[in-house]
């Protein structure tokens, strides 16, 4: 079968799907529709908006579906009327069997991670988060249990120690891409060989579940180098937090984006800031002292910390909690 006539249906919503269903699209792949998460409400304004899949599905005028449930028989008609003979899932939502075991060929889904390590939602983040030097992509046949289906392929990338979230966010969205294209070019040549995960687990699993505010709280008991890796595995998004105490006030949440390990000893307090109000915050942790580079006030714009000095009356008073 030529890729023109493999009827490949399209799952994903943000902008890490994009990538994968442009180069599709862009490299002649039959993609006979789209499913998206339905529109939702964002911002001050609470203005409709678009998926960012959606909004490349209809400059492209891709069939579009936006099911409120993926078990309603409605959207299941109208899935089944397209006649997919392989699905790909990018960034989606979990399917139901009816949905995942719906096309001849299955379904398979791209896993910013290189399974089986990192189940879950946020694989990016917990695995800078954890200090680890290597990343990857995973895609892999869907089963009942979520990021446990057979593998398909594997492509390493190194974690350098000034990335963060976003630069392997977007590192891997790339790779996934390329990836996801060569996993079809396999399934069509009928030359894949899936590797069941449990065959390949040599050490803990380490899980990737969603990250919600409290996990994104900086703990300054524990060492700079912990610490460090915690804010770049949280930035640029949804971004590693802390409260500031000056006497009887606290502003909170200040958002760090950006730090440096500084290499010195200390016998302070935890939390404590050491700044000369122009040029340089050093907090105190645990073990060692973080240098903090760039940071946001509440309600205010992401500032370096020269920028941020210029206009508030941070001293050594100040500590974090």
């Amino acid at each position: 079968m030529d890729k023109k006539d493999l009827r490949i249906v399209y799952m994903g919503t943000p902008d890490f799907a994009v990538e994968s269903l442009k180069q599709l699209v862009e490299n002649g792949y039959n993609i006979v529709g789209v499913v998206t998460m339905p529109d939702k409400p964002a911002g001050r304004g609470h203005k409709i908006q678009f998926s960012p899949v959606k909004q490349y599905a209809l400059k492209q005028g891709l069939p579009l579906l936006q099911p409120e449930r993926l078990k309603d028989e409605a959207f299941l008609n109208d899935l089944r009327a397209w006649n997919a003979d392989l699905q790909i899932v990018v960034a989606f939502r979990m399917l139901p069997e009816v949905v995942w075991n719906m096309p001849r060929l299955g379904t398979f889904n791209l896993h910013a991670s290189l399974l089986p390590q990192y189940r879950g939602a946020a694989p990016i983040n917990r695995a800078i988060m954890n200090g680890d030097t290597e990343t990857g992509v995973t895609t892999f046949f869907l089963t009942h249990e979520i990021d446990t289906g057979k593998i398909i392929m594997q492509q390493h990338l190194p974690i350098l120690p000034d990335d963060n979230a976003g630069s392997i966010h977007d590192k891997l969205m790339c790779l996934g891409a390329t990836m996801v294209c060569e996993t079809v070019d396999a399934i069509i040549a009928e030359h894949i060989s899936c590797i069941e995960q449990e065959s390949i687990i040599t050490e803990e699993l380490r899980p990737a579940p969603k990250i919600f505010k409290e996990d994104c709280r900086i703990d300054w008991t524990k060492s700079a180098m912990a610490i460090h890796n915690h804010i770049r595995g949280l930035s640029p998004y949804p971004a590693a937090w802390c409260e500031w105490k000056n006497g009887d006030t606290l502003y909170s949440p200040i958002k760090i984006y950006e730090t440096e390990i500084v290499n010195k000893s200390h016998n302070h307090k935890t939390g404590r800031i050491d700044t000369d109000g122009k040029s340089f915050i050093e907090i105190a942790c645990g073990e060692g002292c973080l240098s903090v580079k760039t940071l946001q006030l509440p309600g205010k714009k992401r500032l370096s910390v020269e920028e941020l000095l210029r206009g508030f009356p941070l001293n050594n008073e100040f500590e974090c909690i």
